[in-house]
């Protein structure tokens, strides 16, 4: 299993950390400003500043702030992929606006894309700091102008959308068959969709393959080509372009880690 992945930054006035998929319960108060971004779907149990606990199902692309002493718990038995972001307090009150509790922003593409590079970034055998340093600054820029401060509510039908992708990604999805399953149609599907993941339906499905072939190449010795078929790819090449796309790495230079 992989572990966390740090970059101090700026001199030391932000740390990012790559956090990987994996059961985890916790309950800390904030001893830093914090942004964080979902890059895998989350479920479990949290209470943020209050000892109520509400389930949580949290999709890619909600940007969260979350100022120094706000307490948080959260629990997962599964967990998923997350970038976190500590900043140095009068760098971020310098750059973020001054808050009391939690604010979010859901959807928001512009945080998902930026942490999705800071990953590949990270994942890279020699991060280029430049390019790190540049993205943790667009991504601070982004969260400077949060203004949402609730999750918005979310369709059932999204979960049920996103439960048909869990169940069958590694068979070929079609936008008929899951506009059906959310009841619009395709066109009204797609919108919806991209608006409230940060991600198209196709961009989607490939981030949940990638995932489940990162946890096979972790944590068996099964043929890569093997595994490229097991997570829906149509051949291992394919794979391979997506792990080079968003990864930075080859599978085999992925494998090499574990």
């Amino acid at each position: 299993m992989p572990g966390v992945l740090s970059e101090n930054l700026l001199g030391g006035r932000l740390c990012l950390q790559l956090l990987p998929r994996a059961p985890y319960s916790a309950r800390d108060p904030a001893q830093s400003q914090t942004l964080g971004v979902t890059l895998e779907r989350q479920q479990g149990v949290h209470a943020i500043d209050s000892d109520r606990r509400t389930d949580f199902d949290t999709w890619p692309g909600v940007l969260a702030y979350t100022p120094v002493g706000v307490e948080v718990f959260s629990e997962s038995a599964s967990g998923g992929e997350y970038l976190l972001m500590r900043l140095d307090e009068q760098f971020a009150s310098e750059q973020l606006p001054s808050v009391a509790h939690r604010v979010q922003s859901c959807g928001n593409r512009r945080a998902l894309t930026i942490a999705r590079e800071i990953r590949r970034q990270l994942l890279a055998t020699q991060p280029d700091l430049l390019a790190l340093e540049q993205c943790a600054a667009a991504l601070v820029g982004v969260a400077g102008s949060i203004t949402d401060t609730t999750q918005r509510a979310t369709p059932k039908a999204f979960a049920r959308v996103m439960e048909q992708i869990a169940e069958q990604f590694q068979h070929p999805l079609t936008l008929e068959q899951l506009a059906v399953t959310y009841g619009h149609n395709e066109l009204r599907f797609l919108r919806d969709f991209t608006q409230a993941i940060g991600l198209t339906p196709h961009a989607y499905l490939i981030e949940v393959r990638l995932q489940a072939a990162r946890r096979l190449i972790e944590r068996t010795a099964l043929p890569l080509a093997s595994i490229a078929l097991d997570v829906g790819f149509a051949h291992q090449s394919h794979m391979g372009s997506a792990f080079r796309k968003y990864l930075a790495m080859t599978p085999s230079q992925y494998r090499s880690r574990f």
